[in-house]
């Protein structure tokens, strides 16, 4: 599928990227504030936790980009809220997989704990669902507009209307002789 703008405007798919992008973002915010407010180190790695999670101020730097970056996604909305979640929650579901390998290990410069790795995959997952939301699925509704852009055609007729049609077709009129 081709990431283009084929949702319209006003449609309530864009409502769910919104929210979606704004949520996220306000959450990822407040992570970053509150370590800002700690006045952590840049690279320290000794264990400093906030909401449960270790920290140092490079990463409350990046939580805090990440997240006024969402809430930009979710002023603009529509499509532009759609790609952005799907794409932030990709990196934050690799950022977890590259966190797990460097645990208890030197290359850790963001300090990431266990609980840092599973908060990773979890928020990545919500956001990328978010941006995902009514646009990747097998089982689209015929006037979803990302279902009629792939198919480049009107909605389809539901199954069994099609079926009874064809049966019509093929069945002989009552007053021909064959």
């Amino acid at each position: 599928m081709k990431l283009r703008d084929e949702l319209p405007v006003d449609h309530h798919l864009a409502t769910v990227y919104r929210y979606g992008a704004g949520l996220c973002g306000l959450v990822l915010l407040t992570f970053g504030a509150l370590g800002f407010a700690d006045a952590l180190s840049p690279f320290d790695t000794e264990g400093d936790e906030i909401a449960g999670m270790t920290t140092n101020l490079t990463l409350s730097v990046i939580s805090t980009v990440v997240g006024l970056a969402l809430l930009v996604g979710a002023v603009i909305g529509g499509n532009f809220a759609s790609t952005l979640n799907m794409t932030v929650g990709a990196l934050f579901v690799l950022s977890g997989f590259a966190h797990l390998f460097v645990l208890d290990r030197p290359a850790n410069f963001l300090d990431f704990g266990m609980t840092n790795v599973v908060f990773s995959f979890v928020m990545g997952l919500v956001i990328a669902t978010f941006g995902m939301y009514g646009r990747v699925s097998s089982k689209l509704p015929p006037d979803n507009p990302y279902r009629q852009r792939r198919h480049d055609r009107a909605p389809a007729l539901p199954e069994v209307a099609t079926r009874s049609a064809a049966r019509e077709i093929a069945r002989p009129e009552p007053w021909t002789n064959r």
